[in-house]
């Protein structure tokens, strides 16, 4: 799998686990809506990592936690 799939079904696990909407998480985070649909349908692929902690934050865990599962780990070249 490549690196924003990863990221990508990360994100989507997470709104699951939190149950969070997008338009939840935009509130909760600071970051526009738009750019979390572009995140998750594929318009964005190189999400930064200033929005990836904005999202963290919103989400209530740190950027370590989003990173530290073992799908990063076994991401493909």
């Amino acid at each position: 799998m490549d690196t924003y799939t990863t990221i990508k079904n990360r994100l989507l696990s997470l709104l699951e686990e939190k149950r969070f909407s997008i338009h939840g998480l935009a509130t909760e985070s600071g970051v526009p809506p738009s750019t979390i649909k572009n995140i998750l349908y594929g318009k964005s692929k190189n999400p930064g990592i200033v929005t990836l902690k904005m999202l963290c934050d919103g989400l209530g865990i740190s950027i370590i936690d989003f990173f530290n599962v073992k799908e990063f780990e076994e991401i493909e070249d």
